[in-house]
């Protein structure tokens, strides 16, 4: 206990703060971006000094790997695009994401460094989800006044997108718990950010939330009838935990009610749990049988959308997506995104992205691995196919998908820490 100052403010000097402050102010629209342009001059100076540093470091020698193939789905589809001036202005921005990640790569260079960033978004995080439960027990938060269906926390009641960041980066608070203060720790964390991911109504970042509890109770259990009895203890509290919030708490007690008439067995029953979201999926299916090669391109599918839906589709004359006329945002599932936005070539850089990733998972050994653990299951369940997902070429999932990218690549490659030097 007596390291967690110490190590806190070793996470808020220099050179951590320009990319911790990205998630710091992940609930504050653009301003995130900070830490983007921060991280960008930081790299420009690096390079100045050390013209040779990228083939120090491998890490940022896969980061840049992934990276061209992200970039380069988009840049496939963008050639023939329904709408050429977003997703060219799309392709444009996704280039922040490189010294975004080459600045991880750098600065987190030893072991120390990577505990305390650790530290320092487990704490952002936790305070976010003390702000969500004051939010559910008195109906206020920092980012104001809930909405009628769900809580909303720090990012306010127009920016739902509190329950799949709190999911997403749960590993962290998950992991810096049982760090230091054991099973009992974890098992605090795990219950801090329960409730709030619960109220937040969202379905998928229930989905996301069940997948790293899964993860964290295979880790620590260690064999698979431990396993399965953690996995049975964590599943009576999460029916206690669902059973207490649907008799307290009206914005979940809708939400469950909606979700549960996927179990009519009926298509109107479940397009109405999935929220329209079936309606939208096979519109992304034709969208993709129109343009198999290389999609309609990045962030265009709003633009495609109505030609390609049903005449009386409910997210074309309706004003809940993206506005009267425009129909569906994205395809809420990142497969579909990809396949729909960037085609079958733009699919293809994907999976040989993925392909990369994993053999340079194997090939780092147990050690690595372990130090990567956090990060790797953040992005794990980010990906998790069977699942739906808000875009991946969007400004703000785009650039948190990219940063825990960073991060991972270098999480993989940091210098052990020296003995004695406290984590």
């Amino acid at each position: 206990m007596n390291s967690f100052v110490p190590a806190l403010k070793a996470a808020l000097r220099s050179p951590l703060l320009p990319f911790w402050l990205v998630i710091a102010l992940l609930p504050f629209g653009r301003s995130s971006e900070l830490g983007t342009f921060l991280c960008l001059v930081g790299v420009v100076l690096l390079f100045v000094r050390h013209p040779s540093a990228l083939r120090e470091h491998a890490g940022a020698r896969l980061l840049l790997w992934l990276l061209a193939a992200y970039v380069a789905a988009a840049l496939i589809s963008a050639v023939d695009s329904v709408a050429p001036s977003k997703s060219w202005s799309t392709v444009a921005a996704l280039l922040r994401y490189v010294p975004l990640g080459l600045y991880a790569c750098f600065a987190i260079r030893r072991e120390e460094k990577l505990d305390a960033l650790y530290l320092a978004v487990a704490v952002v995080v936790a305070l976010w989800a003390v702000d969500a439960w004051v939010q559910a027990v008195t109906g206020w938060s920092l980012g104001g006044r809930a909405e009628a269906e769900r809580i909303s926390g720090i990012f306010g009641a127009t920016n739902l997108k509190l329950g799949p960041t709190l999911s997403v980066l749960s590993p962290f608070v998950l992991w810096t718990a049982h760090r230091r203060w054991g099973l009992r720790g974890l098992m605090l964390a795990f219950l801090l950010l329960l409730g709030p991911v619960l109220l937040s109504g969202s379905r998928g970042s229930w989905v996301c939330y069940a997948l790293v509890t899964l993860g964290f109770a295979w880790r620590v259990t260690g064999s698979p009838l431990r396993f399965l009895a953690a996995t049975g203890l964590g599943l009576a509290l999460l029916v206690l935990a669902g059973g207490v919030a649907w008799k307290t708490s009206d914005r979940f007690q809708l939400r469950m009610e909606r979700t549960l008439q996927a179990l009519q067995g009926s298509d109107q029953g479940l397009d109405t749990a999935l929220s329209g979201r079936l309606d939208i999926w096979r519109t992304s299916l034709s969208m993709f049988k129109a343009h198999p090669i290389n999609g309609v391109g990045v962030r265009a599918f709003r633009n495609a959308y109505p030609a390609y839906a049903p005449a009386n589709d409910h997210f074309v004359v309706s004003d809940e997506a993206c506005g009267v006329g425009e129909g569906a945002c994205h395809a809420h599932q990142w497969v579909l995104e990809v396949l729909t936005e960037t085609g079958t070539l733009g699919m293809l850089c994907w999976l040989a992205a993925i392909g990369a990733a994993l053999a340079a998972w194997r090939r780092v050994g147990a050690t690595p691995r372990s130090r990567a653990f956090p990060v790797t299951l953040a992005l794990g369940v980010m990906l998790f196919p069977l699942n739906t997902h808000l875009a991946f070429y969007s400004a703000w999932w785009g650039l948190l998908f990219a940063w825990l990218l960073g991060l991972w690549c270098a999480a993989l490659y940091v210098h052990p820490a020296q003995r004695g030097t406290a984590a």
